[in-house]
């Protein structure tokens, strides 16, 4: 029979965070995988876990996840950490995951510590509906396309950043959600240093031009608000001819009819305008 691929969570920073489940699994696994065995090694000593470790990370994470699949396929069970957190996320777990799919294994995530989660419901801001961007690409191109997707975004926008790219992040999402959005700047979550701080896009700038960021940052940021969301498609469908409006909405498949109807709504006038306009 295979063997199954144990997703466990660890601290983010607090050991007392480890279950008594997560322990278990790795006592009881034939292998882990860890992203840093020298990091890992601390958190697997101070619980006196002796199963031994292999490395798995960015680098290698496909052609290990065949050496690791090939173990599962073998009878293996075989636990998966991270650094800190729920594997999978923002991590090469998310591939290995993946290809044990593909190949019929099963795969048990037990849970445990997550920072984005942890950052979100202590944030104060609406977590309804959350957009979790993780850390945000470096390459420009890429860079530019998420956050032209993130100012149109109405979810609460949760993302990752390190203290030595935070000023140059912050300072990138004020171009593009303005400098009166409301965000969480939460850092050390779990640690001794914990700290969260409601604030501004501007007044966050303002306080780190004196204060130098320390420790790893979640920023939880308010969402565009249905109001802002409907001025901004006014103010774009404004620069766009009747016909160009009701042109749009056929593209994205509507019949002619129901573009005329959602373009009428767009500008707040009758459809009857539109029609007569389209007939002119």
């Amino acid at each position: 029979m295979s063997g199954t691929l144990f997703l466990v969570a660890t601290p983010i920073g607090n050991l007392e965070d480890m279950s008594f489940r997560a322990i278990r699994t790795l006592k009881e696994a034939d292998l882990i995988a860890c992203e840093d065995t020298r990091t890992s090694r601390t958190l697997l000593s101070h619980f006196e876990i002796r199963t031994p470790v292999t490395s798995y990370h960015e680098f290698n994470k496909f052609e290990k996840a065949e050496e690791l699949l090939d173990g599962l396929l073998a009878g293996k069970n075989i636990a998966l950490i991270t650094d800190a957190g729920t594997p999978g996320i923002s991590d090469p777990g998310e591939e290995l995951v993946s290809m044990a799919y593909e190949r019929g294994l099963e795969v048990v995530s037990i849970p445990g510590a997550c920072a984005f989660v942890n950052a979100a419901v202590s944030s104060g801001q609406p977590v309804r509906r959350i957009a979790f961007e993780a850390f945000l690409p470096k390459d420009k191109k890429e860079r530019q396309r998420i956050m032209s997707e993130i100012a149109d975004e109405t979810r609460t926008i949760v993302v990752y950043e390190a203290p030595h790219h935070l000023k140059k992040t912050l300072a990138e999402l004020r171009e593009v959600l303005g400098g009166d959005r409301n965000l969480t700047l939460c850092r050390e979550l779990t640690k001794k240093f914990e700290e969260k701080k409601k604030t501004t896009f501007d007044e966050a700038l303002a306080f780190f031009e004196d204060n130098d960021p320390r420790g790893e940052y979640v920023l939880v940021i308010e969402g565009m608000s249905k109001e802002e969301q409907r001025a901004g498609q006014a103010e774009r469908f404004s620069e766009l001819s009747i016909e160009e409006h009701v042109e749009h909405y056929i593209e994205e498949g509507m019949d002619k009819m129901s573009a005329m109807k959602a373009a009428a709504k767009d500008r707040g006038v009758s459809k009857r305008d539109i029609y007569a306009a389209l007939n002119k």
